[in-house]
């Protein structure tokens, strides 16, 4: 489960950054729908798991809170990958 966890935090934080490229306007806005789409769907997955995954590895708020908050913030999935790749050598 962790490393379906660790998958959807690549995607979910990849397509946070292709929904900011839209702003940028590096991306056409006749994507925003299916982009917006897609990244909700994936947000939705990341916070599910999250969830699923603390509280399989008895992980406490001081855990599963900065996750949460890595899903708001640009680039912060690479830290976030760093420690569940960590975490799940450690298991």
């Amino acid at each position: 489960m962790l490393n379906t966890f660790r998958t959807i935090s690549i995607f979910e934080g990849l397509s946070y950054l292709i929904i900011l490229s839209v702003t940028l306007g590096i991306i056409s806005r006749e994507y925003v729908f299916y982009l917006g789409m897609s990244h909700g769907v994936l947000f939705l997955l990341y916070l599910i798991l999250s969830l699923i995954v603390s509280s399989k590895n008895n992980w406490s708020l001081k855990i599963w809170i900065p996750l949460f908050l890595a899903s708001l913030m640009p680039f912060a999935f690479i830290p976030v990958e760093l420690y569940l790749k960590k975490a799940s050598s450690a298991v």
